[in-house]
């Protein structure tokens, strides 16, 4: 199972960069006709605009299965284990209420705008709010498994680390390729 996920995850990240460079093409493509041709391609910013929300939604995601969007754990590391337990179950259920709000709003706005065009391409508009189902969905079953697996105690708080500062990260990778690196625990190498 844990291979069919890492797969699942190296295909989002395909499609992220195939995103990223169809967006850089119609993008700069457009600039190029416009400046050199007087002429453009009529759909150029619409496209790079829902190649640009999907890019950010998908890579919110992988962001979200390897531990890498913004936090600190500098309180949790102070508090007694229960307590911080507790805390961190606590932050992941605030956060599954705001991804759970988060896809019933992209839900509803899907819905209402499926049958609406965008004017250039005549794409329908439910694409550009799908977006944010397909972030939220796989967002809230990561959350709602590192939940259970805290609660479980299948992660242990106090060597897990639960997100890691950018100098942390340099650190660690000029650190392994040295051989002196430690390994590292993080909430994504358990369950």
């Amino acid at each position: 199972m844990a291979r069919i996920i890492e797969f699942c995850f190296l295909m989002l990240k395909v499609a992220i960069a195939l995103l990223l460079a169809g967006m850089v093409v119609l993008v700069f493509g457009n600039v190029v006709l416009r400046y050199a041709f007087n002429q453009g391609i009529t759909y150029s910013e619409e496209l790079a605009r829902l190649f640009f929300i999907w890019l950010t939604f998908l890579g919110a995601v992988v962001a979200m299965h390897e531990h890498g969007h913004l936090g600190v754990d500098s309180v949790i590391r102070r508090l007694p284990p229960n307590i911080a337990k507790a805390a961190v179950l606590a932050g992941h259920f605030l956060m599954l209420v705001a991804t759970w709000l988060l896809i019933s709003g992209s839900w509803d706005q899907t819905l209402i705008n499926l049958h609406v065009k965008a004017p250039a391409t005549g794409i329908s508009m439910a694409f550009f709010y799908g977006a944010g189902l397909a972030f939220g969905v796989p967002a809230f079953l990561i959350l709602l498994w590192d939940a259970f697996c805290v609660a479980t105690g299948r992660i242990d708080l106090a060597t897990a680390e639960l997100v890691r500062d950018s100098e942390e990260q340099i650190a660690d990778d000029d650190h392994s390729s040295t051989g002196l690196g430690r390994p590292v625990n993080t909430l994504g190498s358990q369950g």
